[in-house]
């Protein structure tokens, strides 16, 4: 990997756009591999990289001098101002040289919602069936920072975002594509630009690889060169198909022990079908597909049982962004009393939400933020026929709003944290905002 890293550098001026955990990682291994005629660091914060001694730009104008460097490595979620290919520098990433070096051993598992659970469930049950994995990507793990790990039979599973997939050029071996739902506007400004970095993930495939993906995503004629499986749970056309809890794949016919696992919600049983497709395609059998599903923890704010106060159970769903994650909340969850939705507004459509608001029996429903806002403001003035709207709560901040759902939400049911909105301006993350509503629920 190194030889690779330093074929890339050589003798060329370097830039590390970005000085986060990714960009901490790329100039540890640029260094590494050496070579380069110059390397610097640009981020728009102030920054000092520990014990190295390197040039460093910062400030609000650190996007404006890449076109003095040769290699760009830009990391995730960094606006460009311009279009990439209007830059004379090359622009590249962690991601791109690490698929480049391990492509053929790589699952790489993108979309809109699911991924980080699809991500954790796979490489959760290949390790506990005995397989030599990794685990890498934008659940947390810089790809650069695992290369030791990485052995001739190892298998990588990576997690992509959009980000990460925007400008690369190599697509993993066994690439899976969940969703695509409204999102990242406010970065993207256009659907189909967002849409583009989504379907990265399997535009340079080669025609042995393979493209596993939902049945609302399927790439267009001519766009794709791999094998390309569908998963449904709604068409019988399908290559995978979720019937109920049952999994249809191959001529394999799979009962998900619903009441012996830990991920609620039908949701995450279309996640659990991908798995299983992709455990079967690399070899896990049945029985240890069950034991790793079984013993399979869920991740931290992805409606996530936090417990119970006053008879209330009390469920983190912080990650929500969009509409479809609280739709799907309060489906998975038993006897919903109260919703908390709301956070900062990119733009996003409401339309979708507001209806089934409408129609779904949830008794209050507590509106904060500006999105929680701009919710209220709509259904004033385009939905005159929203039913029962005296469930409608509308407070300042998520304090206001756990203050309102302990003093409205009926024992013997459920308050759910599903903003349905990003976290970004209130919160550093949506793992911020999770544990602060875990804090104020009982403290």
């Amino acid at each position: 990997m190194l030889k690779l890293l330093r074929s890339f550098i050589e003798q060329k001026h370097v830039l590390v756009l970005g000085f986060g955990r990714e960009g901490k990682s790329t100039l540890r291994r640029l260094l590494e591999a050496g070579g380069a005629a110059s390397i610097t660091v640009a981020d728009q914060n102030e920054v000092h990289p520990d014990g190295v001694s390197v040039p460093v730009i910062c400030g609000p104008g650190y996007l404006d001098s890449m076109d003095r460097f040769d290699l760009v490595f830009k990391s995730p979620g960094i606006v460009l101002p311009r279009e990439p290919e209007t830059y004379s520098c090359r622009i590249t990433s962690q991601t791109e040289v690490f698929f480049q070096a391990y492509r053929d051993r790589i699952v790489g598992i993108t979309g809109t919602k699911g991924k980080s659970t699809t991500t954790t469930l796979l490489y959760h049950i290949l390790k506990a069936s005995g397989r030599d994995a990794v685990l890498a990507g934008n659940i947390g793990i810089p790809a650069f920072d695992i290369l030791e790990e990485i052995g001739p039979d190892t298998t990588i599973v990576c997690e992509l975002s959009c980000h990460q997939l925007e400008y690369i050029h190599v697509s993993p071996h066994l690439a899976v594509l969940l969703n695509i739902h409204e999102e990242h506007l406010d970065h993207y400004g256009t659907m189909e630009k967002y849409v583009h970095s989504k379907q990265q993930i399997y535009l340079h495939q080669h025609p042995e690889d393979i493209l596993l993906c939902g049945l609302e995503v399927i790439p267009e004629k001519g766009s794709c060169a791999s094998r390309v499986y569908t998963v449904s749970d709604t068409s019988e056309s399908a290559h995978v198909r979720l019937a109920g809890s049952r999994i249809l794949f191959e001529g394999h016919h799979y009962q998900i022990p619903v009441e012996e696992i830990h991920l609620l919600g039908h949701h995450n049983q279309v996640d659990i079908a991908f798995v299983y497709a992709l455990c079967r395609m690399l070899g896990v059998s049945e029985e240890a597909f069950t034991a790793g599903l079984k013993s399979y923890e869920p991740l931290p704010h992805r409606l996530h049982f936090a417990g119970v106060r006053d008879g209330v159970r009390y469920y983190d769903d912080s990650i929500s962004t969009i509409c479809e994650t609280t739709i799907q909340a309060l489906k998975s969850v038993p006897a919903p009393g109260s919703v908390l939705i709301g956070g900062m507004d990119r733009g996003i459509d409401y339309t979708e939400l507001i209806q089934y608001l409408s129609e779904d029996p949830v008794p209050h429903i507590i509106l904060m933020e500006a999105t929680g806002k701009r919710i209220l403001e709509e259904i004033r003035q385009h939905y005159p026929d929203f039913r029962h709207p005296e469930r409608l709560h509308s407070v300042q901040n998520l304090k206001e709003a756990v203050a309102c759902a302990r003093e409205v939400t009926p024992a013997g049911t459920a308050c759910i944290l599903s903003p349905a909105a990003a976290s970004y301006g209130i919160f550093k993350n949506f793992e911020e905002r999770g544990d602060t509503f875990i804090r104020y629920v009982f403290s």
